[in-house]
C-alpha cells in the first residue's frame, strides 16, 4: 500500500531518488529543496524509522568540524518513491521551486 506523503516529504524522497545509491548530507538536502532544518530533520528521522532511508554519521572532512549525518534511500524507499502518485510529485516540484 502506498502512503500519502506531504509535499515536503515527497520533495525529499524525489531528491534522494535522483541517485538512490548516493549518500546525501542533510544540509545539502535542505539547501537544494529550500527546507528549514526544523522541517527537514523530523522528515528524515521519520523516513529512517519507517525503513525508507538509511542514515549514517560521517567524519568531518576538515579537522575540528563536527561529524555530519548522511542519508540515502533503501530499496523499500525506492519502491515507495516509484509508487507516489503523479499529482503528489507535481505539488512537491512546485513547492521545491517556491511556487506552492
Amino acid at each position: 500500500m502506498t502512503r500519502s506523503f506531504s509535499p515536503q516529504t515527497v520533495a525529499v524522497l524525489r531528491l534522494l531518488a535522483e541517485d538512490p545509491s548516493a549518500w546525501v548530507h542533510g544540509y545539502d538536502i535542505a539547501r537544494r529543496i529550500g527546507l528549514k532544518s526544523g522541517t527537514l530533520y523530523p522528515i528524515l528521522m521519520r523516513l529512517a524509522e519507517r525503513g525508507l532511508l538509511e542514515a549514517r554519521w560521517e567524519d568531518a572532512e576538515q579537522p575540528g568540524r563536527p561529524r555530519r549525518h548522511a542519508y540515502r534511500l533503501t530499496d523499500g524507499g525506492a519502491r515507495q518513491v516509484a509508487a507516489i502518485p503523479a499529482e503528489q510529485t507535481k505539488t512537491a516540484r512546485r513547492m521545491a521551486m517556491g511556487e506552492a
